[in-house]
């Protein structure tokens, strides 16, 4: 297991020389995109609207760095929210059994917490009724409403290892506005994640009907905040080991 973990990085780096893999999968991800590719598929049942690789990638990142909060900008049919609370339930079964404890998770601290502009009445049902609701905070209102970003901060307060997820309006300025109100609260060696860089890489005519396109999405955000915020650098091996993802250039590791 060791070679096999330690031969990653130089594997990574053959990969993102070789345009034979790196140029397919940039034209998959811009056909998979206007065929709604992420819109098929679900984690325990509920859409998640991701791609799989996507899902793997923050599977890993969450073992890694086993944090005891995640926040979530963006809820729609909760699929996310209930993937991170999975991989929560798996940390604390995980643990119980190395300490030999009986896992009760009505006494699990870790938490996630999502964050929608409106959560519609039959996706919040349905995340009630789900079997890790006990793991799942959630508050409605705009990620960006001052009252919404004291009240997310208060919550996380009493976190010490937060992962933080930005998936919700996709213009420049609401996700710069949320990288300035919640990538803070990453904790060191933890990440920011913020998805749907790849609307940068798009055809100009692939979102007629939404406000975000080039040069107004969530990479120019990223952009633009990290100029001014040397704590965080952006991981390249973790999208350019995915190939096909939405978020290159999304993966921001809090470095100091």
């Amino acid at each position: 297991m060791s070679d096999f973990k330690s031969d990653i990085p130089e594997r990574i780096a053959v990969m993102r020389q070789n345009e034979a893999l790196t140029k397919p999968g940039l034209d998959f991800l811009r056909a998979s995109a206007v065929a709604e590719y992420s819109y098929n598929y679900h984690w325990m049942d509920r859409p998640i609207i991701q791609y799989p690789q996507d899902i793997v990638a923050m599977q890993e990142l969450i073992w890694e760095i086993k944090p005891d909060l995640i926040v979530e900008m963006g809820i729609a049919h909760g699929g996310s929210l209930i993937f991170s609370a999975s991989m929560l339930a798996l940390m604390d079964m995980e643990e119980a059994i190395q300490e030999g404890k009986t896992l009760d998770p009505a006494k699990s601290k870790r938490k996630v917490l999502g964050v929608d502009v409106d959560i519609r009445a039959h996706n919040r049902a349905a995340i009630d009724a789900h079997s890790m609701r006990s793991r799942i905070e959630m508050i409605e209102g705009s990620s960006i409403d001052p009252e919404i970003i004291a009240r997310v901060q208060e919550f996380a307060k009493d976190y010490s290892r937060i992962l933080v997820c930005l998936d919700s309006n996709h213009t420049h300025d609401h996700v710069r506005a949320e990288l300035e109100a919640y990538a803070p609260l990453t904790s060191v060696g933890s990440y920011c994640v913020v998805f749907d860089t790849l609307i940068e890489d798009m055809a100009e005519d692939t979102y007629p009907d939404r406000p975000w396109g080039k040069g107004d999405n969530p990479k120019t955000a990223v952009w633009d905040y990290l100029k001014s915020h040397p704590e965080f650098e952006i991981d390249k091996d973790i999208p350019d080991k995915l190939q096909i993802t939405v978020a290159h250039d999304g993966f921001l590791k809090r470095v100091s």
